[in-house]
């Protein structure tokens, strides 16, 4: 006996590290999904260097307690899945985020992000920001734009004075 105790106690120490230690975590909702369905889920996390997990409720929330993010309990009903990110923020709400519009059985329901507790519209929004290449993609055309611009004027005069002459 004292020994299942020790084994869900070191589960429970483990989830409050993870929980502490990541700087993204989603809790979602799989009822619905198959098997198939959850191995792609797993496989699409795995590969962005998310850790996604199911451990039992009661466990969660006395992790959650540790951890200090008690607010989570309520949340922590029915089958539920956590996915765990130390490395990229947007990572876990992205992946999760379209998934779920591609599967209606997925369902976020909250998570903490850099040690904030975030519902499902704050997780919707952090989903919908552009990725690291795309944002860096975004900056460049911002800041080659006035150079273009300049090159395509000075052509236009140059061109102009060409015409004249």
């Amino acid at each position: 006996m004292s020994q299942a105790i020790e084994s869900k106690k070191q589960v429970v120490e483990e989830i409050t590290g993870k929980l502490n230690n990541s700087i993204s975590t989603v809790i979602v909702d799989y009822r619905g999904l198959d098997v198939d369905e959850v191995t792609e889920l797993r496989k699409q996390l795995r590969e962005a260097g998310v850790d996604f997990k199911v451990y039992k409720n009661t466990m969660m929330r006395r992790a959650a307690d540790n951890a200090g993010y008690a607010e989570l309990n309520e949340h922590f009903v029915g089958p539920t899945a956590v996915a765990f990110s130390n490395e990229d923020v947007v990572a876990p709400a992205k992946i999760l985020h379209n998934f779920s519009k591609e599967h209606q059985d997925l369902e976020i329901k909250t998570g903490v992000v850099e040690g904030a507790i975030a519902d499902f519209d704050q997780i919707k929004a952090l989903a919908e920001i552009p990725s690291q290449e795309g944002l860096l993609s975004m900056l460049l055309n911002v800041l080659q734009a006035p150079i273009r611009n300049f090159a395509l004027a000075s052509k236009a005069v140059a061109d102009q004075k060409e015409e004249s002459a």
